[in-house]
């Protein structure tokens, strides 16, 4: 073979090794930079439930490669973590980020879920509610109240009315469930109980109109989260809607009617004859009656 065509193509295979080998260590070093610039952070080791008291047993660490979710754990700081409670559900694998944990040292349960200045209450609903399963946490609802128009008015009315108003409008389900409490034989029973997110205003109006003293009734309506509005609703009856109801008595009216004037107890005629004037009298017939 032609020594100057083995030249050339020792020459090319020379070349093309070198920039083979200079691809390889340009991508090596930009998978290196890429393999290195990961944060390692807190995750949740297995699901775990709002309320939920973390242990070590519940926290693990994972890799995140680029900058870290903002408020997420450092590993080294896994410790810090033990005796704070959940306030949302994580799942496996999950970071956990500080906003998603109690306040260091509020303990767990719901009470660590609560903001500062509310307060939580709950209050039974009918089996309808519970049912439905729509009160769950996170939802947001208007509370209705309807009491008998007799209460309101602090009078016997003549008709069994009843008067509904919306009492308090866009309030959180922080949860929904089942609470056991005893009846009047002090039986045990199942009640639907939904615990709502209001201030210590709306607690008292709540705890007012959830009594049942006098027949008042509380229900609760769904409504979209981000409809967070509230409007002047005026309270309805029952007897507005159907036009029910007796009729409000009408009071008589009178018309007073002028006396007719008594009639005079005579009578008199003048009688003219030429330049002469007499007057003769005689008695009305109204005055002989």
């Amino acid at each position: 073979m032609n020594k100057r065509l083995l030249t050339i193509l020792l020459l090319a295979f020379v070349i093309a090794g070198a920039c083979a080998f200079l691809v390889f260590r340009v991508i090596g070093n930009k998978l290196g930079n890429t393999q290195s610039a990961t944060t390692k952070v807190v995750a949740a080791a297995a699901d775990i439930k709002l309320g939920t008291v973390l242990t070590a047993a519940n926290l693990s660490s994972i890799d995140i490669s680029g900058a870290p979710p903002k408020g997420a754990i450092l590993d080294k700081d896994k410790n810090t973590l033990v005796g704070r409670g959940v306030i949302s559900d994580l799942f496996q694998g999950e970071p956990i980020l500080d906003t998603r944990l109690a306040p260091p040292g509020s303990g767990g349960g719901m009470a660590a879920t609560i903001p500062n200045g509310m307060r939580a209450m709950a209050v039974k609903v009918d089996d309808v509610v519970g049912v439905a399963g729509f009160a769950t946490p996170g939802m947001h609802v208007d509370v209705l109240s309807s009491v008998p128009e007799r209460v309101v008015n602090a009078a016997p009315t003549q008709q069994d009315n009843t008067i509904v108003k919306t009492i308090l409008q866009n309030i959180e389900v922080l949860s929904a469930g089942i609470n056991i409490q005893k009846d009047a034989e002090g039986k045990p029973q199942q009640v639907q109980v939904v615990n709502l997110l209001v201030t210590p205003d709306q607690a008292e109006t709540l705890s007012l109109a959830s009594t049942g003293a006098n027949g008042t009734k509380i229900q609760l309506v769904l409504r979209n989260p981000l409809d967070t509005e509230t409007q002047d609703v005026k309270e309805n009856s029952v007897g507005a809607i159907f036009g029910g109801g007796l009729p409000a008595a009408v009071k008589p009216h009178f018309v007073a009617r002028a006396k007719a004037p008594a009639p005079a107890p005579h009578q008199s005629i003048e009688i003219y004859n030429g330049n002469k004037r007499s007057e003769e009298k005689f008695s009305s017939p109204e005055a002989k009656q």
